[in-house]
């Protein structure tokens, strides 16, 4: 081997040494930070799980809302309610009869929470968290397609206090009393006299 090859031998492997260096370090860092992620993660997983079992967590009515909770809450409500409700129709017209019946159902089962019109709010309802909305005052759900009252009257909301009625009610009472709410303000007289003679609520 001449001295023109060796010296190239030894520079070829002493590139390769130093290439070969390179790569554990490369490793060794991205292990590093594999391991550091997961540090963060279980310390995150452990500061929640310590924040709500040692009662630090904002659980009763008077207490304020957390941190995105309310951002979270609706995000999550309305993509699971535009799933459900993207081809939903009522079966049933819009007429004064099917009115009258959503007027009965929600003075049974809605009133006391979400009011009546002209009244004020119940003691129930003021001491809800959070507040349920009073759906005879303002624009109320008139700006909501029918299909998701029906959606939240049919399953609820979870941790709201507001109930989901198809254990209870017939699909037909739950569109009327949908109906009637996306109507409110354009309901006729006799309805409005049928929620007028509700009994009041404490």
């Amino acid at each position: 081997m001449t001295k023109i090859s060796l010296v190239y031998s030894r520079v070829i492997w002493k590139s390769a040494g130093i290439e070969e260096s390179h790569a554990r370090v490369k490793l060794t860092m991205f292990k590093g930070l594999i391991l550091g992620i997961l540090l963060c993660l279980v310390v995150m997983f452990a500061g929640v799980y310590f924040y709500f079992a040692g009662g630090h967590a904002p659980v009763a009515v008077t207490d304020p809302m957390m941190p995105m909770e309310k951002k979270f809450a609706h995000m999550a409500l309305n993509a699971r309610i535009e799933k459900d409700t993207a081809k939903l129709q009522s079966p049933i017209p819009i007429d004064e009869q099917n009115l009258l019946a959503g007027a009965d159902t929600y003075k049974d089962h809605c009133a006391v929470c979400h009011g009546i019109p002209g009244r004020e709010k119940t003691g129930i309802a003021a001491g809800m968290f959070p507040s349920p909305p009073q759906l005879f005052k303002g624009t109320g759900v008139t700006d909501d397609p029918a299909s998701e009252t029906y959606w939240k009257a049919k399953n609820g909301i979870r941790l709201t206090g507001m109930p989901g009625f198809k254990d209870h009610l017939s699909d037909t009472q739950l569109w009327q009393v949908s109906l009637l709410l996306a109507n409110a303000d354009k309901i006729p007289d006799s309805v409005k006299q049928s929620l007028a003679a509700a009994p009041a609520e404490h």
